[in-house]
């Protein structure tokens, strides 16, 4: 079953580019059938029930009905393999 997943920061433009490309590549590499949505965090609430993860570089400003993972690691390159297991694990879940 294909996944989607969100994936926001403040504006929706700058570093959820980054992260799409990094999510992009973890999920060809890793053989998941996901569709990325790229979005600005204030679209998360609305958008939540089409999706099955939130992946945003920025803080979340509610709690939401399905997992929302924080990739800042993605740009600080810092702890990248364990937000990566993370995603994982809600994708194969």
């Amino acid at each position: 079953m294909k996944k989607r997943i969100l994936v926001a920061c403040g504006a929706g433009i700058a570093t959820s580019t980054v992260v799409c490309t990094k999510l992009e590549e973890l999920i060809k590499n890793n053989n998941i059938e996901a569709e990325i949505v790229q979005c600005k965090i204030a679209e998360c609430a609305s958008k939540q029930d089409e999706a099955d993860l939130i992946v945003t570089t920025t803080i979340l400003p509610t709690t939401y009905k399905i997992p929302a993972i924080k990739a800042t690691s993605y740009i600080t390159g810092i702890n990248v393999k364990a937000t990566e297991e993370k995603i994982l694990e809600v994708l194969r879940g």
